[in-house]
């Protein structure tokens, strides 16, 4: 993995076991990111190039991340935006695959809301950008420490300090912040966690998934709402918690008649995988339920399997 030197703001190269102690930043993306080439090249560019370039709202983003990153002891960071060459596809999904390993693995892992007042309540809080999007699901859940900043690198809290205000915001219960034990929550209320939130491609809301449910898969921007069909496959290979079958269609009492759990029309009838996971939004409360029959067997004809009735 790549990592920024937090004095010199240069990039360097670690593989397995030599990777350093490290910070990584939690954002949401904007239009003046700061690209891998453009740091990388950066000292070597022109000087109104490097004006440019450093005017960037990315750029105070690294910069309050290294500084805080050398207070807290630390002489590396992690920034998604500019540690991934993301003109690589095979680095891309490589990235991607290891992004939930990456922050679990940091020392901290800042999450910074720069859309937020200064001054910050609860409410304003829950409508920080940074709650809404898809990837910030597992940058909350990853890390062993969360430190949270508002605009203007302003220290607001951490996410055990915070653990009662964070879990009113997410849906996610105060115990499953604190120890992140998410074997023990069902995949139903895993994916319930991610109903409301958004990615910029639809691709990205099954991969930004990958973490949370343990699995890996390759990327394959353009297959649409496949991706998350392709995770459900993933996640029912390695797992017979059968709440990953909970779902519904927001039209529900339209299309099916829900004492039978058939379609009234034929035509109607769907799939036994989701297609988002807005389908989940219900299912919060919904507890882990194993199979103790046959494996499940995905064929080219559907999913055979047996289940209580």
């Amino acid at each position: 993995m790549r990592l920024i030197n937090a004095d010199t703001l240069t990039l360097s190269t670690f593989h397995g076991s030599d990777v350093p102690p490290y910070a990584a930043l939690s954002h949401t993306w904007g239009d003046s990111e700061i690209t891998f080439l453009e740091l990388r090249n950066l000292n070597m560019s022109l000087l109104n190039a490097r004006i440019k370039i450093k005017s960037k709202a990315g750029y105070y983003k690294i910069t309050k991340s290294c500084a805080q990153a050398r207070e807290d002891g630390l002489q590396y960071v992690w920034i998604d935006t500019c540690c991934i060459d993301k003109s690589s596809s095979a680095e891309l999904s490589e990235a991607i695959n290891s992004m939930w390993r990456w922050y679990q693995n940091a020392t901290v892992c800042y999450a910074y809301l720069d859309d937020s007042i200064d001054l910050i309540s609860e409410k304003d809080l829950g409508r920080a950008k940074w709650f809404t999007r898809g990837w910030t699901l597992q940058e909350l859940l990853a890390p062993q420490r969360l430190d949270f900043f508002i605009k203007g690198w302003n220290y607001v809290g951490s996410r055990a300090s915070m653990k009662d205000k964070l879990a009113r915001i997410t849906g996610i219960d105060e115990s499953t912040l604190i120890t992140r034990n998410l074997e023990a929550v069902s995949l139903a209320k895993r994916m319930s966690w991610a109903s409301r939130r958004v990615t910029t491609r639809l691709e990205d809301m099954a991969y930004c998934l990958l973490g949370i449910f343990d699995v890996n898969m390759p990327l394959l921007y353009g297959e649409g709402e496949k991706a998350f069909t392709r995770l459900q496959e993933e996640i029912m290979k390695d797992s017979e918690d059968q709440s990953l079958f909970c779902w519904r269609p927001p039209n529900a009492s339209e299309i099916w008649d829900l004492d039978l759990i058939l379609p009234i029309r034929p035509e109607e009838g769907r799939g036994i995988f989701a297609r988002h996971p807005s389908e989940f939004s219900d299912a919060g409360a919904v507890r882990p339920s194993s199979s103790r029959g046959e494996p499940y067997t995905l064929t080219n004809k559907g999913v055979r399997m047996e289940i209580p009735i």
